[in-house]
Parts: structure tokens; C-alpha cells; sequence
């Protein structure tokens, strides 16, 4: 019963699916579905690409560790996190003591394909966005290690991500 009413937190890499599954996980398990990056934005009234040029990233992460704790305070939500939220111990130590965690992670080369046409990623701005990729997933490699559960979507459809999670939390 007390896993009911725990939120489930996606996180993962950008272009892993934490977005597309957590709205269908949502719609599955007749849940809300809350996206933080969403709720940033509109918090700030400007994009994430907005705050990162303006006030930069360490300003980002203090609003997300806000609005972590704003939401963490909720019950039985889906909760789509940034790539980035796993950065800080705090953040995990939170999520873990109102929800779950499931990574969601893919291969460098699909997260480029997933993510190709994104020009609002501030962090994929860059002259080899692989090379990029491949860099910033080794460096938050033991972060997302911390999630409870861990899904590779690279070769899978949103449904069979869907089913696994449901799998995990039942």
C-alpha cells in the first residue's frame, strides 16, 4: 500500500524518454504526470535555454532543487526529472525518501539521434555534440547508479518501457 502513494521520479540522460514514458506511465497507472522542466519554465516565465545563458547553471540547479522539493512534498505523482538532478546528493537522498527512482538510459549514439533536432538543450551546444554526449554520461554515470531500478530504452518502444516499469513498481 505504502508503495502507492510513493512518486515514481524518471531520470536519466536528455533523449532517454523520461517525458514520452512518464506521460504514458501516467496515463497507464492513472496517475499525474508533472515534467520539472516544465514547471521551471513556467515558474521563470523564459526557457531552460533562457536561464542557462542568462543566470547560468548553477541558478538553474538551485530553482530544480525548489521545485524537487515543492513536488517531493506530493503523493502518488509521476515525476519526470532534468538530466542534471542527480548531481546533488540532496536531491537523490529526497527522491528516495518520497518515491522511487528508475533510470532511463540509452546509448550515446541513440541520445544524439533522440536529440538531434533539439536546439533548446544548452548543454548539446557543442562543436561535437557526441563526443559531448560521451562526456557529460561518464561524468553522471554513478549519479543515475544511485536510481533504484535502471531501464535501458535505446532498443526498446515506449510501451515495452511502460510495461517494464510497471513490472518493477507492482
Amino acid at each position: 500500500m505504502f508503495l502507492r502513494m510513493k512518486n515514481i521520479y524518471l531520470v536519466g540522460f536528455m533523449g532517454t524518454g523520461k517525458t514520452v514514458v512518464g506521460k504514458e506511465l501516467a496515463k497507464k497507472l492513472n496517475k499525474d504526470f508533472f515534467d520539472l522542466d516544465d514547471v521551471i519554465e513556467e515558474k521563470e516565465k523564459r526557457k531552460i535555454t533562457e536561464i542557462f545563458s542568462q543566470d547560468g547553471e548553477t541558478y538553474f540547479r538551485k530553482i530544480e532543487k525548489e521545485v524537487l522539493l515543492e513536488f517531493s512534498q506530493k503523493q502518488d505523482k509521476i515525476i519526470g526529472c532534468g538530466g542534471g538532478i542527480v548531481l546533488d546528493g540532496q536531491n537523490i537522498q529526497k527522491m528516495k525518501e518520497t518515491g522511487i527512482i528508475i533510470c532511463l538510459i540509452a546509448s550515446p549514439e541513440v541520445i544524439l539521434e533522440r536529440t538531434r533536432e533539439y536546439t533548446h538543450r544548452p548543454l548539446l551546444n557543442a562543436e561535437d555534440p557526441l563526443k559531448k554526449i560521451k562526456e557529460l554520461l561518464d561524468f553522471r554515470r554513478p549519479y543515475y547508479e544511485k536510481g533504484d531500478y535502471t531501464i535501458d530504452t535505446s532498443n526498446l518502444s515506449i510501451s515495452e518501457i511502460v510495461d517494464k516499469i510497471s513490472g518493477l513498481i507492482r
